[in-house]
């Protein structure tokens, strides 16, 4: 039978719909025919692309080949980092000029290398180049929030198959965003207790959404999950900041980051995906500053594989219909994920988590 689950964090309803009871190979996935290299984002072809912002490199100097995780501002930017805010009213109405910051991190200087092909130290530098830019972005005082965030194929908004990120800088803080922390922030005034923490201590207790885990890091598949195979990754320990997170914390989340895409590159076949990192917003003392935040909120990452489409009863009321539920899902990634890791796979595996 059909079933609706709510969503602590949003408050919203998802409707598992058990009956569709979608398999992997239901999704009838098709490779993308990536374009071929090279592009304005490879190595060698620095001068066709804006200006380097920031870079890891070994001793090359800025603006040419060598480096390994390269950022430059994004060409066809959504917001302009240069002017003033100019918040006005029009009657009932807001405006305000638009004012941030948009910049594309290059992951890879290879053309046709993704994130599952790197190695985990590798993948560690492109959370380094998230934690550098997110820091700086900060310091500007006309910047509520810094919004780092994954396309992959064309059908999650790619426009370029060169492996990237993007990173925007927001004047205000994002709706969804809000609707998390106010959650955060009410569980916490109840209870004195992280929300996200008593989720992640949930799913530990009872492990049959848990996909992967190391010693830092925990990926799970949401109770309430809006879209097949969704998964979330957090620190195990609370931590409201992404910017704080060391060195060593950054080659975990790169271990657990890639486990899962590789797993769901070997169960799903390359599917298209988003991921968003959302992180505590900027806390400067003011109207609206959370003073909480650092105890209530908890940062975490979103990965969204794009096998499903919203149609109008989706648009018209907020609620999800996902046709796989989140257990049968996480049964299927966890076999992919011993696969990926190189351990045996057992014939007797359960074919769901309830089993277990």
């Amino acid at each position: 039978m059909p079933e609706l689950r709510r969503d602590p964090l949003s408050e919203g309803w998802v409707i598992i719909s058990t009956e569709r009871g979608k398999r992997p190979s239901d999704y009838g996935r098709v490779r993308e025919h990536r374009k071929p290299g090279p592009c304005v984002f490879c190595e060698g072809q620095e001068a066709a692309a804006p200006v380097e912002i920031w870079a890891l490199r070994d001793g090359t100097p800025p603006g040419g080949p060598g480096w390994r995780v390269r950022v430059i501002p994004n060409k066809f930017a959504a917001l302009r980092v240069e002017g003033n805010l100019d918040r006005r009213g029009e009657g009932q109405y807001d405006r305000m000029n638009g004012i941030g910051a948009h910049e594309v991190i290059i992951e890879t200087p290879n053309h046709d290398e993704t994130i599952m092909d790197m190695s985990v130290e590798r993948v560690a530098e492109v959370m380094l180049a998230y934690r550098s830019r997110i820091e700086d972005l900060r310091k500007d005082d006309r910047f509520k929030y810094v919004q780092v965030f994954k396309n992959h194929g064309e059908v999650a908004g790619a426009s370029q198959p060169h492996a990237h990120s993007q990173v925007i800088a927001l004047p205000v803080t994002p709706r969804w965003v809000k609707e998390e922390l106010i959650s955060c922030r009410k569980h916490f005034e109840a209870k004195e207790r992280c929300l996200f923490c008593d989720i992640i201590n949930q799913e530990l207790d009872l492990p049959k959404r848990i996909a992967y885990q190391n010693d830092q890091f925990v990926a799970f598949l949401p109770f309430a999950s809006r879209f097949p195979f969704e998964t979330m990754i957090l620190p195990k320990q609370h931590e409201s900041d992404f910017t704080r997170v060391d060195d060593a914390g950054l080659r975990s989340i790169a271990d657990c980051l890639k486990t899962v895409l590789m797993a769901l590159d070997d169960c799903l076949e390359d599917p298209p995906f988003n991921y968003v990192l959302h992180s505590a917003s900027v806390r400067r003392p003011g109207r609206g500053y959370w003073q909480s935040i650092d105890y209530d909120y908890h940062w975490h990452l979103e990965i969204i594989p794009r096998l499903t489409k919203m149609a109008g009863f989706e648009w018209g009321t907020g609620f999800y219909i996902n046709p796989t539920p989140p257990e049968e899902a996480c049964a299927h990634l966890r076999r992919s994920v011993a696969r990926v890791s190189g351990e045996k796979v057992s014939d007797e595996t359960p074919a769901s988590p309830f089993d277990i």
